[in-house]
């Protein structure tokens, strides 16, 4: 008899909250209001997340050693410019492709992971973000439920 063996397409098991952040601010900008918000210390990763050739999110880390946390913030739009041939009223204009890192989220502008050990991070932290001017909503994604949580392995 043949032992019979399952291979799980879920290798990653690592416990991470996310928090989906709407907001019309760049990315440098968000950056510095959370910097200031959160008492953090967020900078931009040498690396961006490079989806394929043409794909890439920029990504901005805060390591809090005080409170053993790693946080990431990540632009979940990126736009991929596209070498159409037009003959058209806007043959010289570029056109571009908007790309999703989480498309189940669409209306998210920014990604915001925390891997933490506490459990009332998250409700602290949405209330801090709520506080700043220009985000306009920010509220906890399920993990679970998400098809492309294996593109938030970085």
């Amino acid at each position: 008899m043949m032992a019979v063996h399952k291979i799980i397409d879920d290798f990653y098991e690592d416990s991470f909250t996310l928090l989906a952040i709407h907001s019309s601010m760049e990315d440098y900008a968000i950056v510095y209001a959370l910097n200031l918000c959160l008492k953090g210390n967020f900078k931009r990763s040498a690396e961006d997340l490079d989806i394929s050739d043409h794909i890439s999110f920029p990504i901005f880390e805060w390591k809090d050693k005080a409170n053993e946390n790693y946080w990431t913030l990540i632009t979940n739009n990126s736009l991929q410019e596209d070498n159409l041939v037009r003959s058209d009223l806007f043959e010289n204009e570029p056109s571009f492709t908007k790309h999703h890192l989480v498309p189940e989220h669409k209306e998210a502008d920014f990604l915001l992971k925390i891997e933490h050990d506490t459990s009332n991070l998250e409700k602290d932290t949405v209330k801090q973000l709520l506080a700043v001017p220009r985000i306009i909503t920010a509220y906890v994604l399920d993990v679970d439920q998400l098809k492309s949580k294996n593109n938030l392995i970085f």
